[in-house]
């Protein structure tokens, strides 16, 4: 699957992670994919409700070895 956007959050606490899922969503036109990685528990929760509450599509959120990664579509 080809990203807009990729944000690499590894190593980021709260808010940071959600922050930065934020500015993609500002910045990402209707249709661009965008990729969020990261290791911060909570932000794998935040971040798709906050996600689908600016009216994106969460496609899929996943783990692997303690890094989750997330993708939405504008």
């Amino acid at each position: 699957m080809k990203f807009d956007y990729v944000i690499d959050c590894i190593g980021l606490s709260c808010p940071m992670p959600l922050l930065e899922a934020r500015k993609a969503l500002l910045a990402a036109a209707p249709g661009n994919k965008i990729l969020i990685r990261g290791d911060h528990i909570p932000s794998k929760k935040e971040i798709p409700m906050a996600a689908e509450a600016a009216g994106a599509k969460v496609i899929d959120v996943a783990e692997e070895n303690g890094v989750w990664s997330i993708i939405i579509e504008k």
